[in-house]
């Protein structure tokens, strides 16, 4: 397939020569005025790719293959990659993401999806709560997540005071390492399997915010979505008797595939690659409670210098998010509805 493709191209590249000489001086010139605006269009974005992309890339691949120290490094070869996958720590970092990706996702969908919906609806205020569910997005990650760093505080936070003013405990949210099943059921005096604890409190804390984050922004995609559902199918749907959940089961979810798709795409990739707000909030604790595969990498490097293996183990990261993002198309990809 290869060789029949190259030889396809030479064969055009041939007929486009031949073709050139065949034209008059006067076209020839125009036709390389063309072509050299078009080479000068593209430079600039060509170099930052380059600059920017690229040469990061393939420098990031050189240091995961040495023992770099700041400046320089001798080549180990692949000792940072079979090393990485004998390392408990990359092992549990990966299960924290992949429990942080199965608790915040389905969520964030969920409540995106009832947003847009009731957002789609013909009511007054429509465009004002539109503007107020996505303002969380475009607000700076470290603003936010400090402030609710402040409303988790077990010592000055207004969550606890809400709790305390019901009559209720105070929790350590940020600072509980516990599992939520564990807390719950330790209050009535029942002792949980340590696998049936459930995620820590501390990582509950972590997908509010992130659920507060990112709903607005899942909310306004299902809103584009609903947008392009033809209102006759609704019309002729109704004319028959369909009731709301009905319009909603048959029509609406099957013809938002395609926007539900490219949502849990990006989403899953998110979640997958959050640092900002886990580190301003969290750090990675208590212990390692909330020690994703992000900020795990961050620490080899900037905690304990080791550079070749921080690279390593982003380069491991990619291929984990390039292969979960295989599954989803080969998966989901087949299910989804464009007609």
């Amino acid at each position: 397939m290869c060789m029949m493709a190259i030889k396809v191209g030479l064969a055009r590249a041939s007929a486009s020569l031949q073709a050139y000489r065949q034209l008059p001086p006067v076209r020839r010139k125009r036709r390389l005025h063309t072509i050299a605006l078009g080479y000068a269009l593209m430079a600039p974005a060509v170099i930052l790719l380059l600059v920017f992309e690229f040469y990061p890339l393939f420098s990031g691949l050189w240091i995961s293959l040495t023992n770099w120290r700041l400046t320089r490094g001798d080549f180990i070869g692949l000792a940072n990659y079979t090393r990485a996958f004998s390392d408990p720590g990359m092992w549990h970092s990966l299960g924290i993401t992949f429990t942080y990706s199965l608790i915040s996702v389905p969520l964030q969908l969920v409540l995106a999806l009832l947003l847009a919906y009731l957002l789609f609806q013909q009511i007054k205020g429509t465009q004002f709560f539109r503007v107020l569910y996505f303002m969380p997005y475009v607000t700076s990650t470290v603003a936010s997540a400090a402030v609710w760093a402040y409303i988790f505080s077990p010592d000055i936070g207004l969550l606890n005071r809400l709790l305390e003013g019901i009559g209720l405990s105070g929790q350590r949210w940020l600072g509980e390492s516990r599992g939520i099943l564990e807390l719950a059921f330790g209050s009535l005096g029942v002792q949980l399997p340590g696998w049936l604890a459930g995620p820590s409190l501390a990582m509950v804390s972590l997908i509010i915010y992130t659920t507060w984050v990112f709903v607005g922004y899942d909310a306004v995609l299902f809103l584009s979505g609903l947008s392009n559902i033809p209102n006759e199918l609704y019309d002729a749907a109704k004319v028959d008797g369909a009731s709301g959940w009905q319009l909603f089961r048959y029509i609406t979810f099957p013809l938002l595939s395609p926007t539900t798709f490219f949502v849990v795409l990006i989403t899953v990739i998110g979640t997958f690659k959050a640092f900002n707000h886990i580190y301003i909030m969290t750090k990675g604790g208590p212990g390692d409670a909330t020690t994703t595969a992000s900020i795990y990498i961050f620490n080899q490097m900037v905690v304990y210098n080791r550079y070749g293996y921080s690279a390593a183990l982003s380069f491991i990261m990619f291929f984990v998010i390039l292969g979960l993002t295989i599954v989803q198309n080969n998966v989901a990809g087949k299910r989804v509805v464009y007609d």
